[in-house]
């Protein structure tokens, strides 16, 4: 898979752009703050729906513009498709593919595929569990594009049932009884949904465990090893062997059924505290160095080769499905000694498309050959 063209309108900085692009390496050089990333950025928009710098779409809108759009042409086996986004402020967004409206934007999910690594990266180390939650839920979409209607509606069920607690809550520190009669409801629509996303999760987690190992190993061959589990709010009532590499495959009515039997258990802490302490939101992907949490222990080097493994793990991944992603790597050598450039240099000539960006010419190692583009003053020009 590799991206053919790119065109933008009023997305980030740019009023209007237009890349062509080739497979193989293509790399993005200019000053910081010139709009290297807001080209990427986009492109990560078409395969996820999201950008990896900020968690809603109003910034991704040039300033004193009513809206954005995102248009790609992508190349599969072949087969050439045109993803159009269409961004607006305050409204849904609009999809379009080969021209035709398709009736939810996430119906595109899965025409462009992307593995993109930054410096932000190293919150999914440092950072809160929502960062890991994330990696995991994004990575289980590329993989299976279903999982994004499953998520949307276990968000959708977790924001009602949570304002039923509240106000349940509420009522009672007043008083009163608080109506939960429907309660019953919204917990199975909780546990049909959440347990539909924990066992997709599940199952990443034990394919990934393998891969991911192995490319700690390859970053760090000097650190201790590395290991990812799935961190579960069932606690010690997660079915034996589910999320482990070699266990069973997680069942979804099994799940359902624990995560109902467990609501139950805590549905007095639950209208006390106002919020939903069961599920897929409570979760969290343990990252282990060694016999330790890296969280706290591991040192900057090491979170650095933990998150890049992460994501080398996530592309070997889906290679591995036969869904080849293009690789997107933003301003990231200029972060990584010369063993770890060397690594990632390593996997990146492998890929059918990569995309870098970087300050300056320097910081890109020489396997990374390819198409030149120099970036300034809102423009973008190929190097012959």
């Amino acid at each position: 898979m590799y991206v053919r063209h790119l065109e933008l309108v009023d997305f980030r900085s740019y009023p209007s752009v237009s890349v062509a692009l080739d497979p193989g390496p293509s790399v993005f050089v200019g000053p910081n703050g010139q709009g290297k990333t807001n080209l990427v950025e986009a492109i990560g928009y078409l395969a996820t729906l999201g950008s990896h710098r900020v968690a809603t779409d109003a910034p991704l809108i040039r300033h004193g513009a009513t809206r954005a759009v995102v248009r790609g042409a992508v190349v599969n086996e072949g087969r050439e498709l045109t993803v159009e986004l269409e961004i607006t402020a305050g409204k849904a967004n609009r999809a379009r593919v080969n021209r035709a409206p398709v009736g939810r934007p996430r119906d595109v999910l899965g025409i462009v595929r992307t593995v993109l690594f930054a410096p932000e990266d190293l919150a999914l180390v440092r950072g809160d569990p929502g960062e890991r939650r994330r990696f995991l839920d994004e990575l289980l979409v590329l993989r299976a594009p279903r999982y994004a209607g499953i998520r949307a509606d276990y968000e959708r069920v977790l924001k009602q049932r949570g304002a039923l607690l509240k106000t349940a809550g509420s009522a009672r520190r007043a008083g009163g009884e608080g109506d939960i009669r429907t309660l019953d409801v919204w917990d199975g629509h909780l546990a049909e949904h959440g347990a539909a996303l924990l066992a997709g999760r599940l199952d990443l987690v034990a394919d990934l465990a393998p891969l991911l190992a192995a490319a700690y190993s390859g970053v760090a061959p000097e650190s201790q090893p590395a290991a990812i589990g799935y961190k579960c709010s069932l606690g010690a009532a997660l079915p034996e062997g589910y999320g482990m590499p070699g266990g069973p495959q997680a069942d979804p009515q099994t799940l359902a059924q624990v995560l109902l039997t467990e609501l139950g258990k805590v549905r007095a802490q639950e209208i006390d505290r106002g919020v939903s302490l069961l599920g897929p939101h409570r979760d969290d992907l343990d990252l282990i160095l060694g016999p330790v949490p890296a969280k706290g222990y591991a040192s900057h080097g090491e979170s650095w080769s933990f998150a890049l493994a992460l994501r080398l793990a996530a592309y070997d991944m889906l290679r591995a499905d036969g869904a080849e992603p293009v690789l997107v790597l933003d301003d990231v050598f200029a972060e990584l000694d010369r063993r770890r450039r060397s690594r990632l240099a390593e996997v990146a000539t492998a890929a059918e498309q990569v995309l870098v960006t970087a300050a300056v010419d320097s910081d890109v190692p020489a396997e990374l050959d390819g198409a030149r583009y120099t970036v300034a003053d809102g423009e973008v020009r190929r190097v012959e």
